[in-house]
């Protein structure tokens, strides 16, 4: 829309309208919270920005920590023209409309054009390659920013040619300070007198893991909340109240996902009960498919304790069936059950292994074939010859019955080459099992020597 009379009133309303994350948002580096990682004194990035020499860039890290903000900061400094996509909006026809642009704009002024591209692990493979002719040309400097890990997020001919810098979720001190910057702003809450308790402003900077976007639109709810007392105040009821209804952000697809499925994970087979039904309690908070959580302690029960407890297997599969039956909530405490069980249970790869090296021979290695004595009845029958044409002799090839003998073991040899898979550890039920593994092996070795 063209300017007029009326649209320094328009901007104006539209500011006011805007949430409170974006009314308060740091115009200056110096004004960012956090990550000085990356932004303190003398980093490159800094030293990048405040040269005006930026090259292209991917910002990664999660919500609320300051990419988009970083993004205004370069912008509002950069002698730069500046220009804006969205990786769930803008196609490649836009794209390459923007990528045109800048390469005229480069070359009619010498401007150079940052294009700041939101959420860019959203944009399609065809999408990063046309992103890509105006990186390498160099008419357009990339700034991407996204909530994905950019190692698979984003295309690595894409990723190569652009610095990663990675944001980490701020410290609770960090966003306290942006809660109380929020309340005295010129353009913030906007309520005279409003004060907040220190155990309020705490409980809004531990609840909102990092994320200021968050604990801004948390301090908005509850300032609206008491807006026109006689003297306005955030407690921590209020504060709890603003905040903890909020869903937590959770992407099903995202490294949060994998990163809380590991946790989990590595906590049971770490043995540590209380860090296994944490890690399953947030995955349980932010939604997570109770079916998806079955089925990873059903691998874990066989590839991480094995036969050196096999109720755990029985366990994960009846907690699987039960809390298909129960659903939630009521299967929060199936699950708790399991997972417990699950971390204190004496542990063991030694089948998992066994497998592994096993598939990994039957694919790679020379092919064994299946010795005579323990082919099919039918095909030992229709061979009666060895290779060389003279007749087998009497019993030659014969399958032994292991239940013939007093021990029930087979000494027979079963696969033709020396070779061992299993090898069961000495705890839990496995000792046992190692045990009396030695004693078949031995026997089996005994018989072999007998008959060479």
């Amino acid at each position: 829309m063209a300017d007029d009379l009326w649209s320094p009133i328009r901007t104006e309303r539209r500011a006011k309208a805007a949430p409170l994350a974006v009314r308060v948002r740091p115009r200056t580096l110096d004004d960012m919270a956090g990550q000085q990682h990356c932004l303190a004194q003398g980093s490159l990035l800094r030293r990048l920005i405040e040269q005006d020499a930026l090259q292209s860039m991917i910002v990664a890290g999660p919500p609320g920590t300051g990419k988009t903000t970083l993004a205004e900061v370069i912008a509002a400094r950069t002698g730069a023209y500046t220009d804006r996509a969205h990786g769930a909006t803008t196609g490649v026809k836009e794209l390459r409309e923007k990528i045109d642009s800048a390469a005229r704009r480069l070359g009619e002024s010498a401007r150079r054009t940052l294009l700041f591209v939101d959420e860019i692990h959203r944009l399609a493979r065809n999408q990063q390659d046309a992103l890509l002719e105006g990186v390498e040309a160099g008419s357009v400097v990339l700034f991407g920013a996204t909530t994905e890990n950019p190692t698979w997020a984003v295309a690595p001919a894409l990723l190569s040619r652009s610095v990663v810098f990675k944001f980490q979720p701020l410290g609770e001190d960090d966003v306290a300070r942006v809660i109380r910057r929020a309340i005295a702003h010129e353009d913030g809450v906007g309520i005279a007198g409003l004060t907040i308790d220190d155990d309020a402003c705490a409980h809004f900077a531990r609840a909102c893991d990092g994320d200021v976007r968050r604990a801004l639109s948390a301090l908005e709810t509850a300032a609206s909340a008491v807006r026109g007392n006689a003297s306005p105040r955030i407690d921590l009821a209020l504060a709890r109240a603003a905040l903890d209804g909020k869903v937590p952000v959770f992407d099903r697809d995202g490294d949060e996902h994998y990163d809380l499925a590991s946790a989990l994970i590595k906590s049971m087979r770490g043995s540590d009960p209380d860090a296994a039904v944490y890690w399953l309690a947030r995955m349980l908070v932010s939604g997570e498919d109770p079916r998806f959580i079955c089925r990873r302690l059903a691998i874990f029960a066989s590839e991480d304790i094995g036969n050196a407890d096999p109720r755990a297997l029985q366990t994960a599969m009846a907690c699987w069936q039960a809390v298909e039956r129960v659903g939630m909530p009521e299967s929060q405490l199936i699950l708790s059950q399991c997972v417990t069980f699950l971390a204190v249970a004496p542990k063991s790869n030694a089948a998992a292994c066994a497998i592994w090296e096993a598939m990994d021979d039957a694919r790679e290695a020379r092919t064994v074939p299946v010795p005579f004595t323990i082919v099919d009845q039918t095909k030992r029958r229709a061979i009666r010859t060895a290779d060389d044409g003279t007749p087998l002799p009497s019993g030659a090839g014969r399958y032994e019955y292991p239940h013939d003998r007093a021990d029930g073991i087979g000494t027979q040899d079963y696969l033709g080459v020396a070779k061992q898979y299993y090898r069961p550890t000495d705890r839990g039920l496995e000792k046992a099992i190692r045990d009396h593994l030695e004693q078949v092996r031995a026997t089996r070795q005994r018989a072999k020597e007998a008959t060479s």
